[in-house]
């Protein structure tokens, strides 16, 4: 993003987990969301005020605790909103507090989003908006959000650098993930660069070139005979 963009972001790799929470703000206005913040809220609030930012919103790509343990507390904390993610994944947020007990993150807490988001919805962010996509798989509920103006996409657990997000959780679904990946958001472009829920950014081309999970030539040996998937070994 360049200085005259019409959004910038910041990630900041939150619990020992190492998420990436992602706070992204509109540069006519200052207002901001925090996307995904798993844990370390007051470093999160710090990290606004060093920016000068006003938070807006909480968005949520998924149920998960590392991606969502922190959303109840930065509610109390703020008053602001929090949308997404889509409401299949209410039974993931419902277990919150125990996979935090779980984790050593007893701040974790279970809450009810103000917004569930659905597939083609758009938030908005002071004045400019982001599109949803629904992109089940990882979890039933996941959402994208993506700012096509920017060519900028939030994907979570869904995609990552060299990999994809893990089905074996309760209600993932490998099958949906792929198509999720290669149906929605492949067709949004080579050049859309995306944060990931962990490690490093990447782009839609690059990942097409060489994931080998849900590269080109991954997806065409799927259709082959005698295909097994390689081990998934990526952190969300």
């Amino acid at each position: 993003m360049t200085s005259s963009s019409p959004i910038s972001a910041v990630i900041a790799p939150v619990t020992p987990l190492q998420q990436n929470c992602t706070i992204v703000w509109c540069s006519k206005t200052k207002k901001a969301a925090i996307i995904d913040p798993g844990g370390e809220v007051d470093r999160l609030l710090r990290a606004l005020t060093d920016q000068g930012l006003t938070l807006e919103k909480i968005w949520i790509t998924h149920g998960h605790m590392d991606h969502a343990g922190g959303a109840a507390e930065l509610k109390a904390k703020t008053g602001v909103p929090i949308e997404g993610p889509h409401k299949d994944d209410q039974f993931w947020i419902d277990r919150i507090q125990e996979s935090g007990e779980m984790y050593g993150m007893p701040e974790a807490r279970i809450f009810v989003p103000d917004r569930w988001l659905e597939d083609g919805d758009v938030v908005t962010l002071g004045e400019t908006e982001f599109e949803v996509l629904h992109c089940p798989g990882h979890t039933p509920g996941h959402v994208v959000f993506f700012h096509r103006e920017t060519k900028f996409a939030q994907v979570g657990d869904v995609l990552f650098q060299g990999s994809i997000g893990r089905t074996d959780f309760p209600r993932g679904n490998h099958q949906d993930l792929i198509d999720a990946i290669t149906g929605k958001l492949w067709p949004l472009g080579d050049d859309i660069r995306f944060v990931p829920g962990h490690g490093p950014m990447s782009s839609f081309g690059a990942e097409r070139r060489t994931n080998p999970f849900v590269g080109d030539r991954a997806v065409a040996a799927m259709k082959g005979p005698g295909y097994t998937a390689p081990v998934n070994r990526s952190p969300g």
